[in-house]
């Protein structure tokens, strides 16, 4: 099945394979339907997934998937980038990479360049079942706008790169969590992924390839290699098929 979006300015196509969809993606939206009609309140999901897997993709894709199939509750889907550090901060802050000090915005999207208290009490607010309000990033201000989404659905997806993450403060979002999805995929396909996204965004393909290995790949194996136990557990082939078990390489 194919399914085409604007993500963050790029318009994307994704190939979900038919078997994908009716053994691992409805199943999961008549669980949390099973669940939420149990609970009789909102379910809150956090899916997280290293850069390069195309969780935000498959995330608006199970939201389609929700509204069009009968007898599904339907989901509504929101994402952790909107609690960047403001740009102002991550110029005038520094971190150590390497054993030298250089300026958080050249690691932006890091762990230690997202606002971490102020997602922990957004996360709490969702998870009680209020009707609140999300900030979503905007690309090309490269900052948070604030208050840009309104969160009342009865299902609600977020989707991050580090909500399952194995590390002080990090570690306790899961306990606000109704249900947790994880996605795994090879490191080598992940790069390739990256590295073509910034290109069509009109890189050259040797400064992507540069800025990736630099700033996204360290953030790509801290998630593999630090991403918590999921409820459910996602694996990525390197033609894009989703599995519940890994596959050969």
């Amino acid at each position: 099945m194919e399914y085409s979006v604007r993500i963050n300015g790029i318009d994307t196509t994704a190939h979900y394979e038919e078997r994908a969809v009716q053994e691992l993606f409805l199943p999961l939206l008549r669980h949390l339907t099973d669940l939420q009609t149990q609970k009789g309140g909102r379910v809150l999901v956090l899916l997280a997934a290293p850069p390069g897997a195309g969780k935000t993709t498959l995330l608006s894709f199970l939201e389609t998937l929700s509204k069009t199939h009968p007898g599904l509750c339907p989901v509504q889907v929101i994402g952790m980038d909107g609690f960047h550090r403001r740009q102002e901060y991550l110029l005038s802050h520094t971190v150590s990479r390497d054993g030298q000090d250089i300026p958080m915005v050249r690691i932006k999207g890091a762990p230690v360049t997202f606002d971490l208290e102020s997602l922990t009490r957004r996360i709490q607010i969702a998870a009680s079942g209020a009707v609140c309000t999300w900030p979503v990033y905007d690309r090309l201000l490269h900052n948070p706008v604030e208050d840009a989404v309104t969160v009342d659905g009865s299902i609600v997806l977020l989707e991050g790169n580090y909500l399952l993450l194995d590390a002080d403060g990090w570690r306790d979002l899961s306990a606000f969590a109704d249900y947790t999805v994880s996605i795994r995929a090879p490191e080598a396909l992940l790069r390739r992924r990256l590295i073509d996204r910034r290109i069509r965004t009109g890189v050259e393909a040797e400064a992507a390839a540069a800025f990736v290995d630099f700033s996204d790949m360290p953030n790509v194996r801290t998630c593999l290699e630090l991403t918590m136990p999921a409820d459910l557990e996602l694996f990525l082939d390197d033609a894009g098929g989703y599995h519940t078990v890994p596959t050969e390489p």
